[in-house]
C-alpha cells in the first residue's frame, strides 16, 4: 500500500509500452489494448477507494521521496531549497481521480470511430490520463505544475490532428488560454517557494497565515486568473467553446467531464484552503461573477442553432454554479460546488458522447438538420431526453442535488443575488427544452443514416446515465469522503 498512489500515477505507462509495440496498422489490437489498459488505473482507483479511511483527516497514502535540492546565497547566508517528491489523496481528490480513470475507459469505448493515426490517438490519450491523474495525487506545487503542464500537450495535438473543419484555430486557441493560466501558474507557485521556501501544501497551510494580507490576497488574485482560465469563467471562456465544437466527442468527454475540474479543484485546494481569510473577502465578487457566468452561458445557449455551442455554452452556465457554491462559504455551498463538478462531468460526457453519435451518422450537429428522432432512434431519443432532464436539474438526478446545494448555500449569505442566479435556472430549462424536445420529437425527417446506437455504443451511455440517477438519490456516496476536508476549510473561512 505504499506506493499504491504512486502506481496509480504511473500506470498509463504501461498502455503506451504496450501500444508502442504494436504496429499502427494493427487497428483492433490498438483499441483493444488500449480499453485493457484503461481498466489498470481504474482498478487502483477503486482498491484505494475501498481501503480510504472515512472520517481520517489529512492526506492518505502519502508518499514522500528526496528529488532536487540547491543552495542559494541570501542575505543571511546559504539557503538550501528542496523539493521533494510528494503524492497522496483526501476525499476531494478521490472523488475526481475515480471521475477521471471511469470516463477515460468510456472514451476510449467511444473511440472505436477513430480510423486514422489510431496508434498515436491512443498515445496522446495516455499521456493524457498521467497528466490528469497526477494533478490531483500530486500533493506539492512543483509536482502539480508539472502534471498540470503535462495534460496541455496532448490535448494540443487530439484537437489539433484529429478534430474537425477548424480544429488547427481550436487547437491554438486552446494552448494560447491555457499556455497564459499556466505562467500566471508559474508566477504565484514561484513566489511562494522563494518567499516560504516550500512547496508542500501542509507545510504551506502552516506558513501562510503568518505572511501579508496585501501578498496573499495579490496570490489569490493571480490564482482566480489562472484557474478562471480552466473552468473557465466569464470572459476567459471562448477557448472552451472553440474546443467543444472542433474536438472529436471522445476527446470532449475528457475534457469537459475532467480537465475543466481542474480549475474547480485549484479553487478549493489553492484559493480557499491556502487563502481562506482572502477568499472570503472576495466571496461577495465571486458570487456576482458566477451568476454571471450562469446567466450569460443559458441566454447563448438559448440562441444557438448548432447543439456542440448549445452544450458548450451550457458548460459555461454550469461552472457559474460552481463559484456559486464556493462564494457561499459554507457546509452546502461548498458541497454543492464539488458535487457540480462531479454532476457536471457525467452529464457533459453523456452528452457529448450521444452528440458524437449523431455527428458521426449523418455529419451535422445543427438543430435544423434533425427532427422526430424518437421514431428512427428511439433508444438514442430517449438517452438524449434523460441526458437533457438531468443537465436542467430534474429531481432524483445528480444535476438537482448539486445545484440545490450550491443555491442554498448561497441564499444563505446573500440572498438578493442568489435569487438573480435561480433566472438562469429557468433559461437552462428552456434552451434544454428547446434542444432536445426539437431534435427528439416533431416530423421524423430523412437522415443519411437514422441507424440505432449498437451494443458497444450503449455501455457508456447507461453506465453514465446509471451513476448520475445513484448520485441524484444517494449524494452521500460522493459527499462521505469529503467530509474531513470540509472539517478543514469550514472553520478557516468561518473563522476569518
Amino acid at each position: 500500500m505504499n506506493h499504491l498512489v504512486s502506481l496509480l500515477i504511473f500506470s498509463p505507462l504501461v498502455g503506451i509500452l504496450l501500444l508502442a509495440c504494436i504496429p499502427g496498422n494493427r487497428e483492433r489490437w490498438l483499441k483493444w489494448v488500449a480499453l485493457l489498459c484503461t481498466l489498470l488505473p481504474l482498478g487502483l482507483v477503486f482498491a484505494l477507494g475501498m481501503v480510504f479511511r472515512l472520517g481520517e483527516s489529512g492526506n492518505q497514502f502519502a508518499e514522500t521521496m528526496s528529488w532536487l535540492s540547491y543552495a542559494m546565497q541570501g542575505a543571511t547566508g546559504t539557503v538550501i531549497y528542496a523539493i521533494r517528491y510528494e503524492v497522496g489523496i483526501n476525499g476531494l481528490s478521490l472523488v475526481l481521480l475515480m471521475l477521471t480513470t471511469l470516463l477515460m475507459v468510456l472514451a476510449v469505448i467511444a473511440s472505436w470511430s477513430i480510423k486514422h493515426h489510431v496508434k498515436s490517438y491512443f498515445l496522446f490519450f495516455f499521456l493524457l490520463e498521467l497528466g490528469m491523474i497526477g494533478v490531483f495525487a500530486a500533493q506539492n506545487l512543483f509536482l502539480f505544475f508539472i502534471f498540470f503542464e503535462l495534460t496541455l500537450v496532448p490535448m494540443f495535438f487530439l484537437i489539433g490532428r484529429y478534430g474537425y473543419r477548424d480544429r488547427e484555430g481550436a487547437a491554438y486557441h486552446f494552448l494560447l488560454y491555457n499556455g497564459l493560466g499556466s505562467l500566471v501558474l508559474l508566477i504565484v507557485f514561484v513566489t511562494l517557494f522563494m518567499v516560504t521556501g516550500t512547496m508542500n501544501y501542509a507545510e504551506l497551510l502552516a506558513v501562510l497565515p503568518s505572511l501579508s494580507s496585501s501578498f496573499k490576497m495579490g496570490c489569490l488574485l493571480a490564482l482566480l486568473l489562472a484557474f478562471g482560465i480552466k473552468l473557465p469563467m466569464v470572459p476567459l471562456h471562448s477557448w472552451m467553446v472553440k474546443v467543444h465544437v472542433e474536438a472529436p466527442a471522445p476527446v470532449v468527454m475528457l475534457h469537459s467531464g475532467v480537465l475543466l475540474k481542474i480549475g474547480g479543484y485549484g479553487l478549493i485546494m489553492f484559493g480557499m484552503l491556502f487563502f481562506p481569510e482572502e477568499f472570503k473577502e472576495l466571496a461577495g465578487v465571486l458570487a456576482v461573477w458566477g451568476v454571471i457566468n450562469v446567466l450569460y452561458g443559458a441566454f447563448l445557449a438559448l440562441v444557438q442553432k448548432d447543439l456542440k455551442r448549445v452544450l458548450a455554452y451550457s458548460s459555461v452556465s454550469h461552472m457559474g454554479i460552481v463559484l456559486i457554491g464556493l462564494a457561499a462559504c459554507n457546509e452546502a455551498g461548498i458541497k454543492g460546488a464539488i458535487l457540480q463538478l462531479l454532476s457536471h462531468g457525467l452529464i457533459s460526457a453523456l452528452l457529448f458522447f450521444l452528440v458524437g453519435i449523431l455527428y458521426e451518422r449523418n455529419a451535422t450537429s445543427q438543430l435544423k438538420d434533425y427532427s422526430g428522432l424518437a421514431v428512427g432512434m428511439p433508444v438514442t431519443a430517449g438517452l438524449l431526453l434523460a441526458g437533457g432532464l438531468a443537465s436542467l436539474g430534474l429531481p432524483g438526478m445528480s444535476g438537482f442535488v448539486s445545484e440545490f446545494l450550491a443555491f442554498l448555500g448561497l441564499f444563505e449569505k446573500m440572498p438578493i443575488v442568489a435569487a438573480v442566479g435561480t433566472l438562469g435556472l429557468i433559461v437552462t430549462a428552456a434552451y434544454v427544452l428547446r434542444a432536445i424536445l426539437a431534435i427528439t420529437f416533431g416530423e421524423q425527417r430523412s437522415m443519411e443514416r437514422a441507424v440505432e446506437i449498437n451494443a458497444r455504443e450503449r455501455v457508456p451511455a447507461f453506465i453514465l446515465l446509471a451513476l448520475i440517477m445513484l448520485i441524484g438519490v444517494f449524494p452521500n456516496v460522493v459527499t462521505a469522503p469529503l467530509a474531513t476536508l470540509l472539517d478543514t476549510i469550514l472553520p478557516l473561512v468561518r473563522g476569518s
